[in-house]
């Protein structure tokens, strides 16, 4: 089974997905390491040199490319946005909602060059990016996990839920 962590910038998805894919016994992936690899550029220079929408078509790509891996998969923040991505994620495995307050996010997002999106927005943007993204990583998980608790409690939710879920 494919379990896809989603969940607004740092809400921990590669931190827990790294625990929970030990806890699992299974690979781990970043998709955001993975469009690095594939492009062969850092995500601020594709942004710069290719755009958002670009960006964006390679994650969808990306996620489809992960799906049906007995894997966990740490997805970007946006790769939920896309239907089609949300669709194929879901008909794999598991989509697993990491519910993290904007607060806890934007402590760690905040000044941070290696996410485009953080670095050109003001913390009232961020904010609002949140918001509006709250409710698609809702209607787009099949698992959701208010994610007040260290790494290791979060994770240890997830296996649980997962296993529940199988």
């Amino acid at each position: 089974m494919t379990v896809f962590l989603c969940g607004f910038m740092g809400c921990g998805k590669s931190t827990v997905g790294k625990l929970t894919a030990k806890k699992l016994g299974c690979g781990f992936f970043d998709t955001d390491e993975l469009i690095v690899e594939r492009e062969n550029m850092s995500i601020p220079e594709i942004f710069a040199q290719k755009g958002e929408p670009y960006f964006r078509k390679v994650e969808a790509e990306v996620v489809k490319s992960v799906c049906g891996k007995t894997a966990v998969i740490a997805c970007g923040g946006g790769a939920m946005l896309n239907p089609e991505s949300a669709k194929s994620a879901a008909e794999s495995g598991a989509v697993v909602f990491l519910d993290v307050d904007f607060d806890t996010c934007y402590e760690r997002i905040c000044g941070d060059s290696n996410r485009p999106i953080a670095a050109a927005s003001s913390k009232e943007e961020l904010l609002q990016r949140f918001n509006a993204r709250h409710e698609i990583y809702l209607k787009h998980s099949t698992i959701q996990i208010k994610s007040n608790g260290s790494p290791v409690e979060i994770s240890d939710i997830i296996v649980s839920s997962v296993k529940n879920y199988k």
